[in-house]
Parts: C-alpha cells; sequence; structure tokens
C-alpha cells in the first residue's frame, strides 16, 4: 500500500508536533512525505500523477481557526481541477482513502456542542469530507492530536504507535487487522534482531501469535453463545 502524507504548515521546523510525526514515520519505502508550504508553485502534472499512485492519501495539519493552513487550501485550488476529480465522470480518486491527521491547541472535550469550541472537529473538517464524497474517496475516521504539548512520554510512544497504523494499517480498524499488523511489525523487528538476540525475539512472535489464537477462538466461542441466545 502506498501512503501519500501532504503536510500542511507555515513553521514546520518550529512544530515540536510535525517533528515528531516526521520522525516517527515508518521505514516502508512506500510513504511518500511531502511538505505543502516548501513549494512556491505545485507542479500539477507531479501532484496529480501521486494521488493516482496512492493508495492512502493523508492530510496532515495544525487547526488553525477551525480550518487547515492556507497552503492546503492553495494546493487544493490548484490540483484538484474539477476535471481532474470528477469533470469526465472517470474519477481516478474513486475507493482511494483520505485521512486527516490535525493538531489542535484545545483539549478534546472542546470540541463539542456546549463546549469551548462551540463546534466539533467532523463540523471544521465538513469541506474537506465533502471534496472526497465528490471524489468518490473513501474518507477515514479523523486521527485528531490534542494539546500534543502536554502528552506525557509514554502518552507519545503510544502515538508513535497509533501514527504508524493510521498510515499503513489496512482499514477498518478492527482487532483483527490490528493483529495483523502488530505480526508483521514483530517479524520484521525480529528478523532485525543481532544474532545472539534472534530465539528471544522468536520466543515472542511465537506468543504473540498463540494470544492472537486464543482470541480467535474466544471469538467463535462467543459467537455461537449469540446464535444460542439468539434462538
Amino acid at each position: 500500500m502506498t501512503t501519500l502524507i501532504l503536510v500542511a504548515h507555515p513553521q514546520l521546523a518550529d512544530s515540536t508536533s510535525q517533528q515528531f510525526f516526521k520522525a516517527s514515520l515508518p521505514p516502508e519505502a512506500s510513504i511518500v512525505w511531502e511538505h505543502l508550504d516548501a513549494q512556491e508553485n505545485f507542479d500539477v502534472a507531479q501532484e496529480q500523477a501521486q494521488l493516482r499512485q496512492a493508495d492512502r492519501i493523508i492530510l496532515q495539519f495544525p487547526l488553525y481557526w477551525y480550518a487547515a493552513p492556507a497552503s492546503l487550501k492553495a494546493w487544493e485550488d490548484t490540483v484538484l481541477t474539477r476535471s481532474f476529480v470528477y469533470g469526465d465522470h472517470r474519477y481516478p480518486l474513486a475507493d482511494k482513502e483520505l485521512g486527516v491527521v490535525v493538531t489542535t491547541g484545545m483539549p478534546a472535550k472542546a470540541f463539542q456542542r456546549g463546549g469551548a469550541e462551540g463546534l466539533t472537529l467532523d463540523a471544521s473538517l465538513a469541506p474537506l469530507a465533502a471534496v472526497a464524497q465528490r471524489a468518490h474517496i473513501r474518507w477515514l475516521p479523523t486521527f485528531a492530536v490534542h494539546q500534543f504539548g502536554y502528552l506525557t512520554e509514554t502518552q507519545k510512544l503510544q502515538l508513535v504507535v497509533d501514527y504508524q497504523r493510521y498510515l499503513t494499517q489496512p482499514q477498518p480498524d478492527s482487532l483483527t487487522n490490528r493483529q495483523a499488523w502488530f505480526a508483521q511489525r514483530l517479524e520484521q523487528m525480529v528478523a532485525k534482531l543481532p544474532a545472539d538476540q534472534q530465539a528471544t525475539g522468536r520466543l515472542i512472535a511465537t506468543t504473540f501469535d498463540q494470544s492472537r489464537a486464543d482470541l480467535d477462538q474466544l471469538a467463535d466461542t462467543l459467537a455461537m453463545i449469540k446464535e444460542t441466545e439468539d434462538d
């Protein structure tokens, strides 16, 4: 799966959250990272080619006055021409996935009716969702990070995992897909271990696989119980 990450931030070097995300990128060669503000002019043909090649498109930005920074709007106006998105009724972006990684300076509870911000994140992102709908792109659940500067080290470690899963894990975010993603990552990590640690790594992988099997068996049992109750 190819993931295209489009980052909109006018002061990227000064953003601790964006630098954190960049350092947290998985090592896959199939991930393309692009800073929109670093470009004076967008190469429309190249940008559209990248969109065609991507399976998952990620728009990543801080929330500025309930919207994305100006560079993302400029990119939309330049690259997402009507003829490219839907004008010829071929919909070249159809069935691709669109995810949004958004950071805010306010806590999550502020983004609700009656909260400090007075509206939800979904409401703020509605224009982007409308573009996705028009292009026949599948909209993914929003990946929101609130008040990054207040996160503990443990929370940041969890954020690395969650961010990498958001970029590369198949959707939906089900238990089965999570297990498969972690199993693949574990296998890659074990393969990179020094020779004297390989045995321990394989033991951990075997234990993880056994836990997956136990969970699958438990799920089957619960399904059988539910069917009995429905009868």
